[in-house]
């Protein structure tokens, strides 16, 4: 017998690669149990599967980086002393990712890649010691929404919000709807897909000096890279990466903020027409601007 849960979650994070540097992504997770009926004649009941579930993935994955613990880029280094984790990520070129944050800002994934297989075989694994016993088997599928527009994938850190988003590192993978004079502007689109793909949204008070650093092991040169780092409530968080990847905004990186960045930028870029932006944090929210 099976039991099936479709968008049973959606996860917002970022993961290292080697060819595309820092990815923001938002994965929508369907469950699969198998397993025999209990005593009620379920193998679970659906409130349970879903509250406990989405609480497993969203503890494991959700608003973490997803580092690939096995591949030849990564270096990782846990400080005993003051328990955060230090991950350099190399990209080549001598340009490299470099983080110092709490260890609940990633996820560990031992393969070489992050990919939706690696991140389903590590969710099983370690949700499988939270089933019931009447549980034989989980599946977990992921996928992406379906977009047929134009969209990008940015990472970023709020370190005024009171949950996760704090973490330095998180991110999605969102659509962008822009109106123009009334009528669906696919070039604007396309152009906003284009700028930020794969790119990280930083603010510009966080901007400090490589001198200003914390992270033991330092970079040959800093040069072409851009440091932020922060306080927040979670613990202190530090990023490095190359200034290619990267654009600073005046203002914080919240949804909210990046819709009106895009609208001031947009009537800009065509001041004589009216414009209306929709900008989407992961899957089904965001928010809007227009005239």
């Amino acid at each position: 017998m099976q039991l099936f849960v479709n968008d049973l979650t959606v996860m917002d994070f970022s993961y290292l690669c080697p060819q595309r540097g820092m990815v923001g992504e938002s994965w929508i997770v369907d469950v699969l149990l198998d397993g025999t009926l209990n005593e009620e004649s379920m193998i679970q009941d659906f409130g349970v599967v879903k509250k406990n579930l989405k609480r497993l993935i969203d503890g494991y994955i959700d608003h973490k980086l997803l580092v690939p613990a096995e591949c030849e880029s990564a270096f990782i280094r846990h400080d005993e002393n003051t328990e955060q984790v230090e991950v350099r990520f190399d990209l080549g070129a001598d340009k490299a990712i470099q983080m110092y944050c709490p260890a609940e800002a990633y996820a560990f994934i031992y393969a070489p890649t992050i990919t939706m297989e690696s991140v389903s075989e590590y969710l099983r694994e370690v949700i499988a010691t939270h089933l019931p016993d009447n549980v034989d088997n989980l599946t977990i599928k992921l996928r992406t929404e379906v977009i047929t527009t134009p969209f990008y994938h940015y990472t970023h850190g709020l370190k005024k919000h009171d949950g996760n988003c704090q973490r330095i590192a998180h991110g999605h993978r969102s659509r962008v709807d822009i109106i123009t004079d009334g009528k669906t502007d696919l070039d604007s689109e396309a152009y906003w897909a284009n700028r930020w793909e794969d790119i990280y949204i930083a603010s510009r008070e966080d901007q400090i000096e490589p001198d200003a650093l914390q992270c033991q092991h330092k970079l040959v040169s800093y040069a072409d890279h851009v440091c932020f780092a922060y306080e927040a409530a979670q613990g202190y968080f530090e990023i490095v990466l190359p200034a290619s990847i990267c654009e600073i905004i005046d203002t914080d990186s919240t949804v909210e903020c990046l819709a009106q960045h895009i609208y001031n930028e947009q009537k800009r870029r065509i001041p004589a027409q009216s414009c209306c932006v929709m900008a989407y944090e992961g899957v089904g929210k965001g928010a809007m601007v227009g005239d």
